[in-house]
């Protein structure tokens, strides 16, 4: 696998299989299916031949190129909206 990382904070953003063709330009990052305009080459690096955590999810683990570490502050956003759906639906019963 490849996995795309912010420079300053070792944050995996982007997962790809190694066969997938990336390509990194001053503005912005290309991929077969899309172009990536927040990541470029002054702020990110590519990581190849990588094996990412079985539940990996953009944001969730930073990589320094060798270890993978967790995110204490990542939220699971699916997680976090059921919450707020719950509080919602609780300040409304009567």
């Amino acid at each position: 696998m490849k996995t795309i990382v912010f420079n300053e904070t070792n944050e995996s953003m982007y997962n790809f299989e190694d066969g997938v063709e990336l390509t990194v330009t001053p503005d912005n990052i290309i991929t077969p299916d899309f172009y990536i305009g927040h990541m470029r080459e002054s702020n990110s690096k590519v990581y190849e031949n990588v094996t990412p955590p079985a539940d990996w999810q953009p944001c969730k683990y930073f990589f320094d190129g060798t270890e993978w570490t967790a995110n204490p502050v990542w939220v699971d956003a699916k997680l976090a909206e059921i919450a707020r759906l719950e509080e919602e639906l609780a300040a409304l019963k009567p």
